[in-house]
């Protein structure tokens, strides 16, 4: 566990909600806030001071009533149709903001992909798991988390698949 997740930050409950998640596992990760906020990939990798394509994002899908997390890179979309298929779904849309947070725990622009409340399944864009570390949401929009794909993978109990729109 890295000397970065030290609980008592006096982060908002969502962070330390992510925080006590990563302890618990035994992960190694960074926890960091930024004096900026980070609510999009490009602004986050601004912050972070790395590639588009190693921030994570957390995106929310309703397949057949059923919330799903899709973990994208930065620089690319999710492709409903992909993730619909991917999980046995006739569909799949974006949740709304409402859903997103019922099903997460977390804000839209701040979804980390741990620990989740009422989520089916975590797909992982297999594209995510060449990098030495990766950067998801940690809960704020100013919270971000390092860990390396592998762990991710873990921690999210993640499906590493095809679900990016082809370019």
């Amino acid at each position: 566990m890295s000397a970065d997740l030290a609980p008592g930050q006096g982060w908002p409950e969502p962070v330390e909600r992510v925080s006590a998640f990563l302890r618990a596992a035994a992960a190694e990760a960074r926890l960091e806030e930024f004096a900026v906020g980070t609510p999009t990939a490009s602004a986050a990798a601004e912050a972070v001071g790395c590639e588009l394509n190693r921030i994570v994002k957390s995106i929310v899908l309703q397949a057949d009533d059923r919330a799903i997390v899709a973990l994208v890179p930065g620089d690319r979309r999710a492709d409903a149709a992909k993730v619909a298929k991917a999980v046995g779904a006739s569909g799949a849309r974006t949740a709304g903001p409402e859903e997103v947070e019922a099903a997460t725990g977390f804000p839209p622009g701040a979804v980390a992909p741990f620990p989740l409340r009422r989520v089916d399944r975590v797909l992982v864009e297999r594209t995510l798991l060449v990098h030495e570390m990766v950067w998801i949401g940690a809960g704020s929009d100013r919270h971000m988390a390092g860990l390396a794909p592998a762990e991710l993978v873990r921690l999210a109990r993640a499906e590493p698949v095809d679900i990016v729109e082809d370019d």
